[in-house]
């Protein structure tokens, strides 16, 4: 629970990776330069949101296998991976392969349901199972089988030259430890914590009916909600993703640009949206001590010790090397936090 002179243990940024349709490699090995800045920075963690057919990453795994080859020692995250879009046999097998290439680096974080545009996209996706697919929680539990090595086959041996398991090759021991459920409520929350995952919170939670639409409040009671489903001999990391914004080094041109970013999102944060009730955080903008102090204002904040601060959306490479710089040199100290080796 951080507080003014505890220290924050760990330091990460989750990004969504952004290229031009019409030239994607640039936009791409920018992001690459950005997870090997990070590591130099000091980061503990890395983690990349999916952006399935719109000009992001669409293949985490993908982009951190290459990754995983300019780097040694910062950790890799999905925050998250929508488990509709995937074949959990056939992503256990990426993830593994991922894991074991970074040298055990890998934390997959998950959520369900079905995949976002669904009736426009399920002809390409699922032409044949569609109405048949299970987006619920067991799809997670499909997957996690699979990462702890129980069958996935019911033939193994030799057949002519080629030899066949019946589990998941490689298996990474280890790696189904490190999952981690995207959770904005209470239930799913309660359910991670039960399966003895880790717990990942963003900036988005949703409100009940007749709930306050205090973000904080909620946000740091699903937190609790959590650590009480947790079985006694699980520890149930927690982390919190907010959007967070340094302004120490920027240029004017760039501040400015921040402030009308963080002010056109802003009215979205003061009712719930939709009919699923979503209600989004505020941006934190500012120096890296103004910054400090909202967070240690934040109800939900000091209810963790891992961070994965989330950059926004759609700047250009300099604004991220500028972001990332401040949050490692001047905001991650202002938190007690101390760079990795």
């Amino acid at each position: 629970m951080p507080q003014p002179g505890e220290p924050l243990g760990k330091l990460g940024f989750l990004t969504i990776g952004t290229f031009s349709p019409d030239d994607p490699r640039p936009g791409h090995e920018y992001l690459l330069a950005e997870i090997e800045l990070a590591e130099e920075l000091g980061f503990d963690s890395v983690w990349l949101r999916h952006r399935h057919l719109q000009h992001g990453v669409s293949s985490p795994v993908t982009l951190l296998a290459a990754a995983s080859q300019r780097t040694s020692r910062i950790e890799f995250g999905t925050a998250v991976t929508p488990l509709g879009w995937e074949n959990p046999l056939r992503y256990a097998e990426d993830l593994s392969t991922l894991d074991v290439l970074s040298g055990g680096r890998m934390n997959p974080g998950l959520s369900v349901g079905p995949p976002g545009h669904f009736d426009e996209v399920k002809a390409s996706l699922y032409p044949d199972t569609a109405d048949a697919e299970d987006f619920t929680y067991t799809r997670v539990s499909r997957l996690l089988s699979l990462l702890r090595g129980e069958p996935a086959s019911t033939f193994s041996g030799t057949q002519g030259i080629e030899v066949f398991s019946d589990h998941v090759q490689p298996h990474s021991p280890g790696l189904v430890d490190r999952v981690w459920y995207g959770a904005a409520s209470d239930r799913s929350a309660i359910w991670a914590g039960e399966q003895g995952l880790n717990l990942l919170t963003s900036s988005v939670v949703r409100v009940g009916e007749d709930e306050e639409p205090d973000f904080a409040a909620i946000q740091s009671r699903t937190i609790r909600a959590y650590r009480g489903a947790l079985a006694d001999d699980r520890p149930g990391r927690v982390s919190q993703g907010l959007v967070v914004i340094p302004t120490d080094t920027a240029t004017a041109e760039q501040k400015a640009k921040y402030t009308a970013y963080v002010e056109g999102r802003t009215p979205r944060t003061s009712s719930p949206q939709g009919p699923g009730r979503l209600l989004f955080a505020r941006d934190i903008l500012g120096t890296s001590e103004e910054v400090a102090e909202a967070l240690y204002a934040h109800a939900a904040f000091r209810e963790v010790s891992e961070v994965v601060f989330a950059l926004p959306f759609g700047f250009e490479h300099e604004d991220y090397v500028q972001i990332l710089t401040d949050m490692a040199t001047r905001l991650g100290p202002a938190l007690g936090w101390s760079r990795a080796a």
